[in-house]
């Protein structure tokens, strides 16, 4: 499995980012699809997560309301859209596939990652 992330880039505070993570190869029915990000001098961190044979998705407290997590299986792709974006958001979004059977919420629940792409909220 290979997923490569892109939609990343620099956008005002309170406006909107949509991140896409193309995928190849094949994913499980009962894995996960997840967003993690990751800020200078800081440890990843869960985002979001969507079970990929259903619509049962997991947030992060602080995205909760304001982003939103979906896929779509036939074009074999996970989507982050991000509303309301706060200085705050500011990371490398990375998108990643497993946590077999449960919405994990720690990088090592997922086996595969694709690259990052970054995020910049500006105040």
């Amino acid at each position: 499995v290979q997923l490569q992330a892109s939609g990343g880039g620099l956008v005002q505070a309170g406006g909107s980012l949509r991140l896409s993570c193309a995928t190849s190869g094949r994913i499980l029915n009962s894995y996960y699809a997840a967003w993690f990000r990751q800020a200078t001098g800081k440890e990843r961190e869960f985002v979001a997560t969507i079970i990929w044979n259903g619509f049962s998705t997991v947030y992060a407290d602080s995205v909760k309301g304001r982003f939103a997590i979906s896929k779509d299986n036939a074009e074999k792709t996970v989507t982050l859209q991000m509303n309301s974006l706060k200085p705050e958001d500011t990371a490398v979004y990375y998108c990643a596939a497993g946590s077999r059977g449960r919405p994990g919420t720690l990088p090592s629940d997922y086996v595969y990652w694709g690259q990052g792409t970054l995020v910049t909220v500006s105040s």
